[in-house]
């Protein structure tokens, strides 16, 4: 403990209090100036991470979401195995998609 006491006290003598005081008001200046600006800069953010990975294409898109029905609808085929009349319907299905 005594070792505690003693840092801080060397830390004390070495730190005035006018520095102690700049250093504070420089934080909460710090602190304000990124809360006043935090649209803006979640915008950047924002724009940084479009320009690093863009969001995919409408097609794009389409063509993910046939692609995942149609594994939906084979799975669904592979565990229809016991039950033809819904296998074929789901053949069906699956050729109009």
């Amino acid at each position: 403990m005594s070792t505690f006491i003693s840092a801080v006290q060397a830390l004390l003598l070495q730190v005035s209090l006018m520095t102690a005081l700049q250093a504070v008001l420089g934080a909460v200046l710090v602190l304000f100036l990124v809360l006043l600006f935090k649209p803006l800069l979640l915008g950047v953010v924002r724009a940084l991470a479009l320009a690093i990975h863009p969001k995919p294409t409408c097609e794009e898109r389409a063509q993910r979401r046939k692609m995942r029905d149609a594994l939906v609808l084979n799975r669904m085929l592979n565990s229809m195995e016991v039950a033809p009349s819904h296998a074929a319907e789901l053949r069906a299905l699956a050729a109009r998609a």
